[in-house]
């Protein structure tokens, strides 16, 4: 017979990814008791590679909260290069950018951070959670049930619940259907994403033009994550070493464009999906649970980051003081910035993949040189372009 271990906690955290490790750190702080259950290894999860910039908005979150040197020492800057047929244009140079800028945090550099702060801490975080379910969401003491590698089955009781285990996670899938409502566009869009060891570059850099869409960005010192708009139809094998390094010197006008071991690759579609409330009863969800964006803007770990502070917040203000008004807006609060940031990454989607090449019909792309223009020219449009760059929108 299996052994069943009961436990009891107020917050039982499903995901140790950005959110949950977030909100798990946040509540440690304010004293609240947790758990985090994670399925995959502690290697696993912190050799994932994900792209990571951290808007000034999270830098300082981080900062008021105590935990900013989880955030390391990589460049804090706003500046974006938009480089149209080769003609170089710059972004985020304006006062209000330079006064508020974000860092350059790789994802997964950020989750060994949070790791090994909160394990420091004393925090309870259990990798290799097999066959977790959650069980009385509706009710005043959820159960989440999870077996542990030696075979043991826990029982754990607890206040609340987060799902912060992604899209395709249980916490979602746990929601009884008709509960919730799911908005989902498909951008008809796909990127090949190269991590490599390639010198990076200065600043972000985006590349728009006849040639199709590409960009660059630093992932430390000695690497570059590079993306390439691709035909959502493509595999990772189509893409051989000399193919991306043809087309990345290509679209980025860079025929001296130095090259290193590709470590990586990855073909996703560029798709959008929010699902509304952000919570069922005692359930609350996080970061990709309850949205996915676009990554054209880099919002989406920034995102998990603001609904972990939300939550964390709320929880902290309901066992020390009995005030709930934060549990029973979070969902409000989360999908105000989530509608906005999900706008803008549209925006930004469609503005610079207008811009390149044959996937864009003629009227289409007129129109987004017409707002690329704008954005140039408008004082109030750059002044836009920076709030959302650094979260303060």
């Amino acid at each position: 017979m299996t052994q069943m271990l009961r436990e009891s906690t107020t917050v039982a955290i499903v995901g140790g990814g950005v959110s949950g490790l977030t909100a798990a750190m946040l509540l440690r702080r304010c004293g609240v008791d947790c758990v985090v259950l994670e399925r995959q290894s502690r290697a696993y999860v912190e050799q994932r590679q994900r792209a990571g910039i951290v808007e000034y908005r999270g830098v300082r979150m981080f900062t008021d909260w105590g935990l900013g040197e989880l955030l390391g020492s990589f460049p804090a800057d706003n500046t974006l290069e938009i480089r149209v047929d080769g003609e170089t244009r710059l972004l985020g140079r304006d006062d209000y950018s330079r006064d508020a800028t974000g860092q350059a945090v790789p994802q997964q550099v950020l989750v060994r951070n949070l790791i090994g702060a909160y394990l420091a801490d004393g925090g309870d975080l259990r990798f290799d959670a097999a066959d977790v379910t959650l069980h009385n969401l509706g009710g005043e003491r959820p159960v989440v049930r999870c077996g542990t590698p030696d075979g043991t089955r826990h029982e754990i009781e607890c206040a609340f619940v987060a799902g912060c285990d992604g899209d395709h996670g249980v916490a979602a899938a746990s929601v009884p259907d008709g509960a919730m409502t799911e908005y989902a566009l498909d951008f008809g869009i796909s990127w090949l994403t190269i991590l490599a060891d390639a010198p990076a570059p200065p600043h972000a850099l985006m590349a728009v033009g006849r040639h199709g869409y590409a960009a660059q960005y630093s992932r430390g010192p000695r690497a570059s994550r590079f993306y390439l708009q691709c035909d959502p139809a493509d595999r990772p094998e189509d893409w051989p070493a000399d193919r991306i390094w043809a087309q990345l010197r290509l679209r980025l006008h860079r025929p001296d464009l130095p090259t290193g071991p590709i470590t990586d690759t990855e073909i996703f579609p560029l798709r959008a999906v929010v699902r509304e409330p952000m919570r069922y009863g005692r359930l609350f969800l996080l970061g990709d649970a309850a949205h996915v964006i676009s990554p054209m803007g880099a919002k989406g770990m920034n995102l998990a980051l603001y609904d972990a502070e939300v939550f964390a917040t709320a929880v902290r203000d309901f066992t020390r003081d009995g005030d709930d008004a934060g549990l029973r807006g979070y969902s409000g609060t989360c999908l105000a910035r989530t509608w906005k940031y999900q706008e803008w990454s549209y925006w930004l989607s469609e503005m610079l993949h207008g811009m390149s090449g044959a996937n864009s019909d003629p009227f289409r792309a007129r129109l987004a040189q017409a707002r690329f223009e704008r954005l140039l020219a408008s004082p109030a449009a750059t002044r836009y372009w920076a709030e959302m760059m650094t979260g303060l929108g």
